[in-house]
């Protein structure tokens, strides 16, 4: 790619947490990133700044993740904002992080929390792959973030546990698909990080921090920062020969 038309990122639900930091790291390495929000713009439009001033390019398109319907105007959309910012149509990398966590035990899981995280997380995740595949360059990368929770296990992480386990096979069953096309396709399972996911209670709670921390083989919790390089590592060139695969990103939690 010339200066003029660069590699092009999308993350989504990059507006905050994981995703933000996903988004900044891809920016860093050169990404130009479209990044995506469902809830505040002006959470959205900061990160375009803070990229921004940090010398890298970004633009902002809305996407509710769990309204399939829109996925048709929402790709119309994000195509023609690629193009009228850098030129091109295809898209290198989509990093699927935007989904909902919600937890409990057997006793009190709902139907609609079930519907919520299925049609969010897998529904949304594998219908936006379908919307946008076409779109994706040949030799392009596709990373679904997951959680180390499809590996270990806690209570009243069932339905959350099972969306992700999901995507991860989807992920596996779609590199096959794919990869004619040299397309890559991988999961990343971020263990316990300090983000505002699950209304921020790695990052806010001490005590809790340090309950999981002592569990972890590295005895701390993650940083987003450090998932979204794992994630730029999947993106980049260096790892080419790998697909299918689930990359796990926790410190050695729960061994």
């Amino acid at each position: 790619m010339t200066a003029s038309t660069p590699r092009i990122a999308v993350v989504t639900g990059a507006n905050r947490g994981l995703g933000r930091a996903a988004a900044r790291a891809l920016a860093q390495r050169g990404f130009a990133v479209a990044l995506t929000y469902r809830g505040d713009p002006g959470e959205a439009a900061g990160v375009v700044e803070e990229i921004c001033d940090a010398g890298g390019d970004a633009i902002v398109v809305r996407l509710d993740l769990a309204d399939v319907a829109s996925f048709a105007d929402f790709t119309v959309s994000l195509r023609h904002d690629i193009d009228a910012r850098w030129g091109r149509s295809a898209i290198d990398v989509l990093v699927n992080n935007a989904g909902i966590g919600l937890f409990g035990r057997l006793e009190d899981a709902t139907v609609d929390q079930f519907d919520a995280l299925i049609g969010t997380n897998l529904r949304g995740t594998f219908f936006l792959i379908q919307a946008l595949a076409p779109h994706i360059g040949d030799g392009g990368r596709i990373i679904n973030v997951s959680t180390s929770l499809t590996r270990h296990v806690s209570p009243g992480t069932s339905l959350y546990a099972a969306s992700k386990t999901a995507v991860e096979a989807l992920s596996r069953s779609l590199a096959v698909e794919l990869g004619p096309r040299g397309i890559r396709i991988n999961s990343i399972a971020p263990g316990p990080t300090a983000t505002d996911f699950n209304g921020g209670a790695i990052r806010d709670d001490p005590d809790l921090r340090s309950s999981l921390a002592a569990h972890t083989a590295l005895g701390r919790v993650g940083e987003p920062a450090e998932i979204a390089d794992a994630i730029a590592a999947l993106a980049s060139s260096e790892l080419r020969w790998m697909t299918a695969e689930r990359i796990e990103v926790s410190g050695g939690s729960l061994l």
